[in-house]
This record gives C-alpha cells, structure tokens and sequence, in this order.
C-alpha cells in the first residue's frame, strides 16, 4: 500500500517536471529581444486589464445612474396621499360651547394633577 501511494507520488512529480522543462519562451525571431518581448506583452496585457477595469467601472456608474433615475420616476408615479378636507365646525350654542370648555379644562386639570403626583414621587430625596 506505501509502496503504491510511493509510486503515485513520484509518477505525479515527474510529469510535473516534465511540463515544467518543456515551457520555452515563444520564438520571437532574429534580432527581437525574448526580455523585450515579454515585457511588451506584459505592458499590453496590463493595458488590456486596466481598460476593461475603466469599461466596468463605466457600466457600474450607468447602472447606477439609471437606478437612481428609475426609482425617481417610480416616487414621482405615486399617487399623493389624498387629505380630507377639514369639515367645518358644528355650530354649537353658547351653553354647549362653554360646557365643551369646562369639560376640556377638567380633563387637563386632572392630566396635570396625575403628571405632579409621578414628577414628586421621582423628585423625593434619595434613602
């Protein structure tokens, strides 16, 4: 069993080497610099890369911007929340008036009283 898994790696490092001795630079004809060539083929490589990197960044900026434009239109589109117009004032006799009033004054009375009776109880001395 060592002895097969031993084999197996040694048959993988061989063809590993083998495809490593076999790579040569492409042949670039007489009187071309390999160094020159490879580096011009990097230079254009890289320019490749960095104009498709600005073209992406184009299209993202387009998306974006119709994004931006189509949830606009979709805000504009709304229907505007419709509010009632005010109905007018009942007509109430003077005695119905200054009892709304009274009412009124005693519902605050009370409101005020039950708001000092919490503001003491929180304002008492620390034991």
């Amino acid at each position: 069993m060592t002895a097969a898994r031993l084999l197996l790696v040694l048959a993988v490092a061989a063809v590993s080497t083998a495809a490593q001795a076999q790579s040569r630079p492409p042949y670039v004809g007489p009187g071309v610099d390999p160094q020159r060539y490879q580096a011009d083929q990097h230079r254009y490589e890289i320019d490749r890369l960095r104009a498709q990197a600005d073209q992406r960044d184009a299209f993202a900026g387009q998306l974006q911007l119709e994004s931006r434009l189509t949830r606009l239109e979709i805000e504009a589109a709304r229907q505007p929340a419709i509010v009632p117009e005010p109905s007018p004032r009942a007509l109430r006799s003077p005695e119905q008036e200054r009892a709304l009033r009274e009412t009124a004054a005693r519902r605050r009375q009370s409101t005020t009283a039950g708001v000092a009776q919490i503001d003491a109880w929180l304002d008492r001395p620390a034991n």
